[in-house]
């Protein structure tokens, strides 16, 4: 089965509105692209984790901040 690379879903605009809904989940439409050399999808994929880790991060230090922030409100230890 060959994939039309002119579909709408093989466009970079519908990769970055699937990574900034679905995070790294979107990575199967990188793979599956036939407009994509197996360099750009290791690149692309490598770049998708990496900015994943970076916003769990993010997340994680907030969490914590919150947390911390509630503690002192609510004197809870």
């Amino acid at each position: 089965m060959r994939l039309d690379p002119n579909k709408w879903y093989f466009t970079t605009y519908a990769y970055i509105a699937a990574f900034l809904c679905i995070g790294p989940l979107a990575l199967p439409l990188v793979w599956i692209n036939p407009r994509y050399d197996t360099g750009k999808k290791v690149l692309i994929t490598a770049l998708t984790l990496i900015a994943s880790f970076i916003v769990a991060a993010f997340f994680a230090k907030s969490v914590g901040s919150i947390t911390e922030y509630y503690r002192m409100a609510f004197q809870i230890k």
